[in-house]
């Protein structure tokens, strides 16, 4: 660690913070549901009971802030897990297989990127009449969001096919799935890690987008949701700042974090190479 960049460090040190925040800190929580109404009285200011103050609906800020951090969190990384995972695994054997299969992985690929994302979660949100569960939020996320990353790694592994050490391991017998495994993913787990950070950003940004105009479900505690509440119920107007601010910090703040963290990451690396 003492050879980390300042970017790193720093990077790391935020998304350290959220991950407590998130997944450490909500376990010590007074009640199990935090978006229970009039729990604790309504809209008192900030104090050492309620270090956040509370909403109109008598919720502890600080508490539901946590869970909703924990819940952005879930949502971000099995939506990067998931399309990270599919899309460098599709991406690397349409490449290196070729004809016919990279055909058609490659029509499935365009036909998906060529589809935005948004209408289908609006609909969605819609239809599920603003209930739509995190889960399923996650796997329309992921279902648009893995044709990009297996674009970038079938170029990768249509460069490499063409190299000699790829050329022996064909024709020696090696297996697609060890050819892969063993000879080109190594080369692009960098690059898969940097995308799985980039979807997490994407994915936290498109479900608070969606919490926000109220298509997401507004009953489960994520940083949109937070937002959607404090906006309907006239925080700002109210100048009720210690609701409405936190859940927009606390984006922009992991936001800047995780970009860090993968700066700092992708800076290191290079170094590391260079020796």
């Amino acid at each position: 660690m003492k050879h980390w960049n300042a970017r790193l460090k720093i990077g790391a040190i935020i998304v350290l913070f959220f991950l407590i925040l998130g997944f450490i800190v909500p376990f010590f929580r007074p009640h199990e549901d935090v978006m229970a109404w009039s729990v604790y009285g309504k809209n008192l200011k900030p104090s050492w009971e309620h270090p956040l103050g509370t909403t109109s609906m008598g919720q502890d800020v600080f508490w539901l802030l946590a869970c909703s951090i924990q819940n952005s969190l879930i949502i971000g990384i099995c939506t990067a897990a998931i399309a990270t995972v599919v899309g460098v695994a599709v991406g690397l054997f349409s490449g290196l297989k070729g004809g016919w299969a990279d055909r058609v992985c490659t029509l499935i690929m365009d036909s998906l990127i060529a589809i935005p994302s948004l209408p289908i979660l609006i609909l969605l949100g819609s239809i599920l009449k603003g209930r739509t569960p995190w889960v399923l939020i996650s796997l329309v996320l992921a279902l648009f969001s893995w044709p990009w990353p297996a674009r970038q790694t079938r170029a990768m592994a249509l460069s490499m096919r063409e190299n000699d050490f790829i050329s022996t391991a064909i024709f020696s017998g090696e297996s697609t799935r060890k050819i892969i495994s063993r000879e080109i993913f190594p080369f692009v787990s960098d690059w898969s890690a940097a995308n799985f950070v980039n979807t997490i950003l994407s994915a936290i940004g498109s479900e608070s987008g969606l919490a926000l105009i109220g298509m997401s479900n507004n009953s489960t505690a994520t940083l949109g949701t937070m937002i959607y509440w404090a906006n309907s119920r006239q925080a700002l107007l109210a100048e009720r700042y210690w609701w409405i601010l936190p859940p927009v910090i606390a984006v922009v703040l992991l936001f800047v974090g995780l970009f860090i963290l993968l700066s700092g990451y992708q800076t290191y690396h290079a170094h590391r190479r260079g020796k």
